[in-house]
């Protein structure tokens, strides 16, 4: 709590105040990140107009989040430290489902306009492919937080992005 009131250039008793206590400050950093628009591998797949390398952009920017943060994390605050509190801390496994669920809305929106554009067949599965999208994510972050380089994660790139877009005919 020392380090973290002397880079706020705050005291103890005005960071309680404010929080309440260290498990309000926790539960409010967890909120605060999860309403960040900001997360880089999803502004990739919002921001590249073609759905391919849109994707593409999407699990390139998880491999290198995992593997080049400049803090050494492997993964996102939500990955690295709120997964593993979820359970044990009360009040966490909420926020990380509604930051679960979030995501999964995001990605979908962004199916949903390429369906409405043509680019996607009228009954591509937005929303389990929004799903798919996020849980391959997830295992790519398990895979660099395990010491997987990024040359060994890029490798599956190619087959992520087939089995995200693949047509559901066929």
């Amino acid at each position: 709590m020392k380090l973290l009131t002397d880079e706020m250039g705050i005291n103890s008793p005005s960071l309680y105040a404010e929080f309440g206590d260290k498990h309000g400050l926790y539960l409010e950093a967890i909120n605060s990140y999860a309403s960040n628009d900001a997360c880089t591998p999803l502004v990739a797949l919002e921001s590249i107009p073609e759905i391919e390398q849109a994707v593409r952009a999407f699990f390139e920017a998880v491999i290198d989040y995992s593997t080049h943060h400049a803090s050494g994390a492997k993964g996102c605050f939500l990955v690295s430290c709120v997964a593993t509190s979820a359970g044990h801390v009360e009040g966490t496994a909420e926020l990380l489902r509604d930051a679960i669920a979030s995501t999964d809305k995001r990605i979908a929106a962004r199916f949903e306009q390429e369906v409405s554009l043509g680019k996607l067949p009228k009954n591509f599965p937005c929303a389990d492919r929004a799903k798919l999208m996020f849980d391959l994510r997830q295992g790519m972050v398990f895979r660099a937080r395990a010491g997987f380089s990024d040359e060994q994660l890029a490798r599956d790139i190619d087959k992520n992005v087939k089995s995200v877009l693949a047509n559901p005919e066929g």
